[in-house]
């Protein structure tokens, strides 16, 4: 078992009654059927689930009550913003560690830390403002020597340490910095240099975002790039026998040209552990989550972050996207235009060690019929698509003992609205949020291990207003 998931449940097991009551995240969840109003108590950590003997934690049905905890409230009104370190001097070290995925597998893994903190998969997101000076000091507590590198940005100067193939790296036990000016906005990877078909594999990568100056709701210092919410999309896969074989200190063994990877990650989570909260207590390696909200009519940015040796091409349902930069420069036909030459698309291929920043919004604009159940003479929601005011849901539903139920089906097809659920039937969406699947377009992927769903996927939660 992952050790740090045994100590998280060591010191779960001392806590007093009044910390066990708030590990626990409590709510009244009206729901309109035959049944009355039930209040939820659902554990807050892995931990205190295993200790109540609730071994099926990774069943369907769990599942399900995950999707209900993730969405019993609404999105906040202040802008969503991803969370990481602030520079611009980052002090990190590299570690070693295990990571979880949904299938109960516990995978050894290399990684990048905060200080002296715990090993990430992947590293923490560092986030800086154009114009700075920036310092990465990196201390090396592996057995192998390691290195960073920085793509997309200039002139980085490497001190101390030793000479290295592609860059200065830091010895076992040594230290080595790296320092240039962050000149251009925009999302980029941070990777080791040192034997990257292996140290890649272990998980030696992060997130660097660079923010134009004074500004932190846009992407780049041009309007046309400006957004509301912001969620990160680091796409990775992993080859369990590169990871048995070093953990066992058989490296020598590891052949890279057999490389199968059986687990696909975003932000270093496979679903359905990308919509738990971020630094969920059970996943004490693995701080990142991905799970997008927003309201009609907000612009969502997705920077999106290839890290790994594959491509994947990340599939968003429920309306195009608007690819607005890749590998952090904006995609204009001359300085200053703004990003005139942005791509439309409903899927975008994510290239090995490539970045995109894309723009996403819907309004349920052209469905013909109004999302919200509107009369013609209701007053207007906002960013509501005015020709489909008032208009009548389409075909009439059939009867509730001739359907299926999915876990997320409110009882209404109205956002915002719930309606009728038989007494079997819980609802997951109590809040009647419209939901997208977001997920890798190569089928495979959107499996742990094969065992579906899983992988490459999470979700969008359209709020209403």
């Amino acid at each position: 078992m992952n050790p740090n998931l045994k100590a998280a449940m060591k010191q779960s097991t001392s806590l007093s009654q009044a910390d066990r009551e708030q590990t626990h995240r409590s709510a009244d969840i009206p729901v309109r059927s035959n049944l009355r109003a039930v209040r939820v108590v659902w554990p807050n950590d892995r931990a205190t689930l295993l200790r109540t003997g609730m071994s099926a934690l990774r069943s369907k049905t769990c599942f399900a009550l995950l999707v209900f905890v993730v969405t019993a409230s609404h999105l906040s009104a202040a802008p969503h913003l991803i969370p990481g370190l602030t520079g611009p001097t980052f002090n990190l070290s590299a570690k070693d560690g295990y990571i979880s995925t949904p299938d109960g597998n516990s995978i050894y893994c290399w990684g990048y830390a905060n200080g002296n903190g715990l090993m990430q998969y992947p590293g923490p997101t560092l986030i800086v403002n154009q114009g700075d000076n920036v310092t990465v000091n990196l201390t090396n507590r592996l057995s192998v020597p390691v290195s960073i590198i920085f793509p997309g940005q200039s002139n980085v100067v490497a001190s101390g340490g030793v000479a290295g193939l592609i860059t200065r790296e830091a010895p076992p036990g040594g230290m080595v910095s790296y320092s240039f000016r962050a000149d251009e906005p925009g999302t980029y990877l941070y990777e080791s240099a040192t034997r990257q078909d292996i140290q890649n594999e272990m998980g030696l990568f992060g997130a660097f975002l660079v923010r134009p100056t004074g500004v932190t709701t846009q992407a780049y210092a041009q309007v046309g790039t400006a957004f509301d919410h912001e969620f990160l999309f680091l796409l990775s896969e992993m080859d369990p026998r590169v990871h048995d074989l070093i953990d066992l200190g058989l490296i020598d063994q590891v052949d890279t040209t057999t490389f199968f990877p059986v687990y696909w990650f975003i932000n270093g989570r496979c679903s359905p552990d990308t919509m738990s909260a971020d630094f969920a207590a059970w996943l004490p390696n693995q701080p990142y989550s991905c799970l997008p909200r927003m309201r009609p009519g907000e612009k969502v940015l997705l920077r999106l972050i290839g890290a790994g040796r594959d491509l994947h091409p990340f599939h968003h349902h429920g309306a195009n996207s608007l690819t607005i930069a890749r590998g952090g420069r904006m995609l204009q036909s001359a300085p200053g235009a703004g990003p005139d030459l942005a791509e439309s698309d409903f899927t975008i291929t994510v290239i090995p060690g490539g970045t995109a920043d894309a723009i996403w919004t819907w309004t349920g604009e052209k469905l013909g019929w109004d999302i919200y159940g509107h009369k013609p003479t209701d007053p207007m929601a906002p960013y509501e698509y005015g020709p489909d005011h008032g208009k009548p849901f389409p075909v009439k539903l059939p009867g509730i003992q001739d359907v299926f139920l999915g876990e997320n089906w409110p009882g209404s097809p109205f956002l915002g609205q719930t309606g009728f659920l038989p007494p079997s039937q819980v609802n997951y969406n109590p809040g009647g949020s419209f939901v997208h699947m977001w997920h890798s377009h190569n089928e495979k992927e959107i499996v742990n291990n094969d065992i579906f769903p899983g992988g490459l996927m999470t979700m969008v939660f359209i709020d209403p207003w």
